[in-house]
């Protein structure tokens, strides 16, 4: 069991196990030993599913990456094949399977498509002539991974550049069985709300999906009262902003992958052996992060501002825990805290290992250039000069800052803009290719195809209203005891969850205007519940809302929702999915053409 899967209000522990236990049996298909060729991408994704005990449980005695040529020698009797449906996979693993023919004693092959099999890829390994080697090939359908006791991601890479029209079919297809699966385990869900073309399109498949499977009636009693569906199309804004959480701004400067992060290693080493620096150690520091860690769990999504003095009171309470050993006198007493001594050195080793992460970010934080990327970053979302040439844009351009900073300011300021004039958009076009080179000609061309970068039509810009409406800009913020979500960005509210918050009360009724001027429809659905399975509300019991965000979603955002599920008097607690967790320099990336 994973504890921090099950302390919400929904536990998530229960999906955990139906895939854990789809893994097992087919595991037990391929009777023997056996050894599993990884495709490297999915090694994150399962390491939060089974880790590799339970592996070993199943006769799984050795794992590979997946790469060209041949096998690493290995005495088993099953070879398993874990990919994604991909054709240039298919190429490698027939590559493997020939050369194992030539190398003697005959292996059983499988192979295990995550998360659909695909008969394109069935057709290259037949044309490959390898097809007839697999004895069991079948899918393994990992849609919703939990990440958290609040946090499920089917972690599916390019889910944002499949965008419209491209984006009807995988992973909005995946979005939808996912939403099955998650019914099938927690009940039917009463209401879907939604706002956006992909959220019309999953709302419309899981549908067509629950009519199909018409003779099996869900008797669960729902433990979710709303599913909210948002297109990462309404709300282009959010992910370009620097994100201002601890969780944020590691994800911002070091990348989370699959709840891990990798930090540099000096920071991380006792005092008395780097001193004299001949034995820093040369290998990342590779750090989980969820809330089955006590502190992480209290500080993850603070502002950066306020993490500081929780760190410092923490470090006088494990302190003076410390000290109290001086005060056992008696046995018992003695007993007593040698008992609770493994908590303690638990506890102190989170607060260093989080106190050193804590200094890397200020290092980073407090420098010049930091500082002036949030200044104009702030200056395009509370609606100033949007509309020219930005100075700071034009001096990175010119001192060849990274690509992905200058693409996300840019883009930051036509979002803010409703699109930009065409003269300025040609002036940075221009500058960006002279400087970066004309192979990024398909990357802005990208760009302006997912709505990031365009050209303003018609010549009115709409976010002012937006922006007043939903108040997603606040200059009174309280970065230390918050009373708004604007917190998680100093001021900027996201968008996305400003259109979460009317929803329960006093409704999406309230906000119809600026829903009109928002990108695509928007929608609400209910969903027949059988006869003794309405729920009746006890008084002060607080609504569960799934908020499912179809492209992507930030941690500010996330942490965004988790003060609203906290608000005394909020009424709603938040369940997030989504199809991948990212920043905006992940975003951009995803979006960019990679140079021949």
């Amino acid at each position: 069991m994973a504890a921090h899967l099950s302390y919400g209000r929904v536990n998530l522990n229960v999906l955990r196990e139906a895939v854990r236990r789809e893994l097992r049996e087919f595991l037990d298909k391929c009777a023997g030993s056996k050894a599993i060729v990884w495709d490297e991408y999915l090694t994150g994704p399962f390491g939060l599913i089974a880790q590799y005990s339970l592996l070993k449980e199943h006769e799984v005695e050795k794992m590979f990456t997946l790469k060209g040529s041949r096998l690493p020698a290995a005495d088993v009797k099953n070879i398993i094949f874990f990919v994604r449906p991909r054709l240039e996979l298919m190429d490698i693993i027939a590559e493997n399977v020939l050369s194992e023919d030539k190398r003697g004693p005959a292996r059983d092959f499988h192979i295990l498509f995550v998360p659909r099999r695909s008969l394109l890829c069935e057709q290259r390994l037949k044309d490959l002539g390898v097809l007839g080697s697999f004895i069991h090939r079948e899918e393994y359908s990992l849609d919703l991974i939990p990440f958290d006791g609040d946090l499920l991601s089917m972690e599916s890479e390019g889910a944002f550049k499949e965008s419209p029209p491209e984006r009807t079919q995988p992973s909005l297809y995946h979005a939808a069985k996912g939403l099955m699966t998650l019914q099938a385990l927690y009940g039917t869900i009463p209401q879907i709300f939604g706002k956006g073309e992909c959220a019309r399109q999953v709302a419309n498949m899981m549908i067509r999906m629950k009519r199909e499977f018409t003779g099996s009636q869900n008797s669960i009693f729902p433990v979710f009262d709303n599913l909210l569906l948002l297109d990462r199309n309404v709300d282009l804004l959010t992910p370009l902003a620097t994100q201002l959480t601890y969780e944020g701004l590691i994800d911002e400067i070091y990348g989370i992958q699959n709840s891990y992060v990798k930090l540099p290693p000096e920071k991380f080493v006792p005092k008395k052996q780097g001193d004299g620096g001949k034995d820093l150690p040369t290998e990342a520091k590779k750090l989980q992060l969820n809330s089955a860690e006590e502190l992480y769990a209290e500080i993850r999504d603070k502002n950066f501002n306020a993490v500081g003095s929780v760190l410092s009171k923490k470090a006088k309470v494990i302190s003076a825990a410390f000290e109290e050993r001086h005060n056992a006198k008696t046995v018992g007493e003695i007993k007593q805290f040698v008992s609770q001594l493994p908590h303690m050195q638990a506890a102190r080793g989170s607060l260093a290992n989080h106190t050193s992460i804590a200094e890397l970010i200020k290092d980073i934080t407090t420098s010049e250039d930091f500082f002036d990327k949030l200044t104009v970053e702030q200056e395009f979302m509370s609606g100033i000069d949007t509309d020219k040439v930005n100075s700071y844009i034009e001096d990175c351009i010119a001192q060849k800052h990274p690509l992905i900073k200058v693409l996300r300011l840019v883009c930051l300021q036509s979002v803010c803009n409703s699109g930009l004039k065409q003269k300025v958009l040609d002036y940075y076009k221009r500058e960006i290719l002279q400087t970066y080179g004309y192979e990024h000609i398909l990357t802005l061309y990208n760009l302006e195809k997912a709505g990031l970068l365009k050209p303003q039509t018609g010549g009115r810009n709409n976010y002012p209203t937006i922006r007043k409406t939903l108040r997603l800009w606040m200059d009174d913020v309280n970065e230390q005891n918050p009373t708004d979500i604007s917190y998680v960005y100093s001021g900027y509210a996201p968008l996305s969850v400003r259109l979460a918050q009317p929803l329960s009360r006093p409704g999406w009724r309230s906000i119809e205007e600026v829903l009109r001027m928002l990108p695509g429809p928007h929608f609400e659905e209910r969903q027949p519940l059988p006869t003794g399975l309405q729920k009746k509300r006890q008084p002060g019991e607080n609504r569960v809302t799934l908020i499912f965000f179809l492209g992507g979603v930030t941690f500010a955002e996330i942490a965004a929702l988790r003060f609203l599920s906290q608000l005394e008097d909020g009424g709603t607690e938040y369940v997030i999915a989504t199809t991948k967790l990212m920043n905006g320099a992940s975003w951009i990336e995803s979006l960019m053409e990679k140079p021949f």
